[in-house]
């Protein structure tokens, strides 16, 4: 399969659900129920629904933040082999991870001192990469999101929250990743910055990266989204069973 053959999704989602337990109070709270998506090479396929109805769970699920209840998660690497990663062991997911799976959260982790340049470049670190060429590629990422060059080397820690976010963003497009999973990668950002991750967004579509995204803003779903799949709420609070 060459990079932009759309004919195999990179991604198949079917029947994933997951739900959260309150042990203390015999609890079962459900999140995502029944969902079924794919993700193609060069598309962006956004989540939509309703609060609750578990968005950023899916894409939990997918990077295996959390495990799912239940569901097949089918991954077709750049290889062509084709994984589940709801049943990958954790080596599998990690290797996924530092070659193939990028995720942009609505937050940025990062280690306390570390320079603004090295949390970018980290993900290329992490596959073996020159640290000069890295670097340098952080860089440029960081001025294509107005990001000061004199924050480069800052720790991220000291700046503002849509700073942070804009580092955040430049980390998960570092590495150009097969697929990318956006969990509402523009929160905080003012219009200039939005306009400027829509571009790098599309560049990346170009080349071939895979998307998953989930965007506050409509209007951002009506020109990014190849495909829309709308998640349904989830079992209302009164249906909430014990699990005891």
């Amino acid at each position: 399969m060459t990079r932009h053959d759309t004919s195999q999704p990179v991604l198949e989602v079917r029947d994933f659900a997951k739900h959260f337990v309150l042990h203390e109070q015999h609890k079962t709270i459900p999140s995502a129920q029944h969902v079924d998506l794919d993700v193609h090479v060069g598309r962006l396929t956004a989540l939509t629904g309703p609060t609750g109805a578990g968005k950023s769970s899916v894409l939990k699920g997918i990077y295996r933040t959390y495990k799912p209840q239940s569901g097949r998660l089918l991954y077709r690497r750049a290889d062509g082999e084709q994984i589940d990663l709801a049943q990958a062991d954790d080596h599998q997911v990690l290797a996924l991870r530092r070659g193939e799976i990028g995720f942009v959260t609505q937050f940025l982790h990062a280690l306390p001192r570390q320079a603004a340049l090295d949390v970018v470049a980290q993900p290329l670190y992490q596959q073996g990469g020159d640290r000069h060429a890295a670097r340098e590629r952080a860089a440029d990422l960081l001025a294509a999101l107005n990001v000061p060059e004199r924050l480069w080397e800052l720790a991220p820690a000291t700046f503002s929250g849509g700073e942070r976010q804009r580092v955040n963003l430049a980390r998960g497009l570092v590495s150009r990743p097969r697929l990318l999973l956006l969990d509402e990668p523009t929160a905080s950002l003012d219009p200039d910055t939005t306009e400027r991750v829509i571009a790098l967004l599309e560049q990346l579509k170009a080349d071939g990266t895979a998307m998953l995204a989930i965007f506050h803003q409509p209007e951002l779903v009506a020109r990014l989204a190849d495909d829309v799949v709308q998640l349904r709420p989830p079992a209302p609070i009164n249906a909430i069973e014990d699990v005891a």
